[in-house]
């Protein structure tokens, strides 16, 4: 599968959990694959919507695509992963720090 049918599903995956309702993010989040694609969550937004657009969020993590699959099957936690530089976050740290429960809920 190439990286940007990876990203799609990823982005379905993540409208189905999210974008029926309340991620309580109650912010913008914006995932960066390195230039390959993006997915952002508009958490301010009643429901929550997941687009693939490139717009300014509260929060973006840039983050491999490889190493953002590993995060949502549980395989490397978030803070692990930013402590060994594969993932770095620019905006507002807290908004990140919200980033557990909506992996879990994008994985089901």
């Amino acid at each position: 599968m190439s990286e940007a049918a990876e990203i799609a599903t990823i982005t379905e995956g993540m409208k189905k959990a999210l974008g029926t309702g309340d991620s309580g993010l109650n912010a913008t989040l914006k995932f960066d694959f390195e230039g390959k694609g993006n997915i952002y969550i508009d958490g301010k937004a009643k429901p929550n919507t997941v687009t693939n657009e490139n717009s300014p969020a509260d929060c973006t993590i840039t983050v491999a695509l490889d190493t953002f699959k590993k995060m949502v099957a549980r395989e490397l936690d978030g803070t692990t992963a930013f402590m060994q530089g594969k993932l770095k976050v620019a905006g507002d740290m807290s908004v990140a720090m919200k980033l557990g429960p909506i992996l879990a809920k994008a994985a089901g």
